[in-house]
């Protein structure tokens, strides 16, 4: 089995900033492309905006609304993710989610998996 598990959300005032964190652990060959997506709490994770990628190369990309104000990065000897944001806005208030592909076994295919998200609230 795979998890994610995502870490680092909580209350932040507008402007500030905050740093998440996504772990996969499990029985796994390889972690390949990373994700940050974001969704409104009760709406489905999978229909949520992608906010951040990152390879395993760590070449990265970013929604538009967050270039310059987001850096994604992964340290893959711990398999781990990393979302510093700031200049947060009240609009960026959401449940935060970590996809990755994964091969759990050489010949096994890469599938996607989610971790359970964090929520981040950006409220004064």
């Amino acid at each position: 089995q795979v998890q994610l598990v995502e870490s680092g959300g909580g209350l932040v005032q507008p402007g500030g900033s905050l740093r998440l964190s996504c772990q996969a652990s499990g029985t796994m060959f390889g972690v390949y492309t990373m994700r940050w997506y974001r969704q409104a709490p009760g709406k489905r994770r999978e229909l949520g905006e992608l906010v951040a990628s990152i390879r395993d190369d760590s070449i990265s990309n970013y929604a538009n609304s967050v270039k310059d104000r987001f850096t994604i990065s992964r340290d893959n000897a711990n398999n781990t993710m990393y979302l510093q944001m700031s200049s947060l806005k009240p609009e960026e208030a959401a449940v935060y989610y970590c996809n990755a592909d994964v091969k759990r076994f050489v010949s096994s295919p890469r599938r996607g998996y989610w971790g359970q998200g964090t929520q981040v609230t950006v409220s004064s």
